[in-house]
């Protein structure tokens, strides 16, 4: 078994969204390819739903007659990842046959359809359809995710003082224990009061 150290090395400067790992490890080397694009949390339920919306969507769209990405330029779906990565559940968005929307309503009222459709073609049990997309739905309902939770908390608990004072650090601790206490509870992140 080769070790393909520089390989190796270049992997792990490079963070691809699909990225090819070659492990050299024991008796079992093996070669796979890590999906690096859902979000860590802030819960093993959220992960979860992100997942659910994510892989139902890609099914769904990808058996599409006439797929999304032929329907909309590279330059669009720049613009879009750009907007969203900005300005989260606020961003405007634009999708073919709907123009500009607001990313809670095509989340709420089209793509999460969309990605029901795309589990059941996958096999996933209706029970954990329900559940998983159910999370994403109230969560674009509530318009509340990890981050807008963390704005708020971070406003409620006065961190928008002057940097460095005692009082802005002692906002960030509480607001991270609460954060914490939050994440091991696991209820999802659209539940948390601030």
């Amino acid at each position: 078994n080769p070790g393909l150290h520089y390989l190796n090395l270049q992997n792990g400067t490079v963070w691809r969204w699909n990225r090819p790992i070659y492990d050299p490890n024991g008796e079992l080397s093996h070669i796979r390819v890590e999906n690096r694009l859902l979000p860590a949390g802030p819960t093993v339920k959220d992960i979860i739903a992100d997942a659910a919306f994510y892989y139902g969507l890609v099914k769904f769209l990808g058996e599409q007659t006439r797929p999304v990405w032929s329907r909309m330029s590279f330059a669009t779906a720049e613009a879009n990842f750009i907007s969203g990565a900005r300005d989260g559940l606020t961003a405007r968005l634009e999708w073919p046959t709907l123009g500009t929307i607001d990313v809670v309503e095509l989340v709420g009222s089209h793509l999460l359809d969309d990605a029901r459709l795309g589990l059941e073609a996958l096999g996933v049990a209706p029970d954990c359809i329900e559940d998983y997309l159910g999370i994403i739905h109230d969560r674009v309902d509530n318009r509340q995710n990890g981050a807008t939770w963390q704005l708020a908390a971070l406003t409620e608990a006065g961190a928008g003082s002057r940097p460095d004072t005692r009082q802005r650090r002692e906002a960030l601790a509480r607001v991270l224990r609460q954060y914490l206490a939050n994440q091991e509870a696991g209820a999802p992140v659209h539940t948390w009061s601030t």
